[in-house]
């Protein structure tokens, strides 16, 4: 069983760091998934009897690690979705490009359109507007770490939108077809209301491996 990184709890919602290659939730796979850990986590904690109640907020790419916030109570579920879909949830990421970018900071903006077989196709006439914006944070051995912000969260939409402009993230084995390495995606931040008080919290972790050790930002 993987150890929980939990950067905060308490009645209404649980932060932890998801590790890489661990799903969200369950798929055909059967692999260890995020919400079965957490509620054994608290079934253990709580001693609870029966099913325990987590609602999945959002998700993350099975490859890629970071901050996640579940809901401990169907009432903070509800509305940390509704939070999510005024636009109040603020992710941020570190992913590493292959190749330098000609410009420093930008704002990326396609319509990614996600088929049923779960293929994306770019700027169709079915595709829903992704937008994000990147700063560049530092340059080494033909590599770019970017801090990326999300306006949008669409399906592999940080991989598709840097692919489709030659800059692969490196490791990305779908979009970048060119190592065998970890993708180098990590989402290090996290803000959004609490679903009940309305404060605004934000969470905040750095990714480990040996593409992030380039880099300074990182360590």
């Amino acid at each position: 069983m993987t150890n929980l990184n939990i950067l905060y709890e308490d009645n209404h919602i649980i932060v932890v760091e998801k590790p890489v290659n661990v799903l969200s939730q369950s798929d055909n796979t059967k692999d260890i998934d995020m919400l079965t850990l957490i509620k054994a986590y608290l079934k253990e904690k709580y001693q609870k009897p029966g099913n325990v109640f987590l609602g999945l907020v959002h998700r993350l790419d099975r490859p890629v690690g970071g901050v996640m916030v579940f809901a401990k109570t169907s009432k903070a579920a509800s509305r940390l979705c509704q939070s999510m879909n005024e636009g109040l949830f603020h992710k941020s990421y570190y992913a590493v490009v292959k190749g330098i970018l000609p410009k420093k900071e930008d704002t990326l903006i396609d319509f990614i359109e996600k088929t049923p077989d779960k293929k994306v196709l770019l700027n169709t006439k079915n595709g829903k507007k992704a937008i994000l914006h990147y700063n560049v944070l530092e340059e080494k051995d033909n590599l770019s770490l970017l801090d990326i912000t999300l306006e949008t969260g669409r399906y592999h939409q940080i991989r598709v939108q840097f692919a489709s402009r030659g800059y692969p993230l490196y490791g990305d084995q779908l979009y970048g077809k060119q190592d065998k390495e970890q993708i180098a995606l990590y989402a290090y931040k996290l803000s959004f209301p609490h679903p009940i008080t309305k404060e605004v919290l934000t969470f905040a972790s750095k990714p480990a491996g040996k593409i992030w050790k380039l880099f300074s930002a990182c360590k």
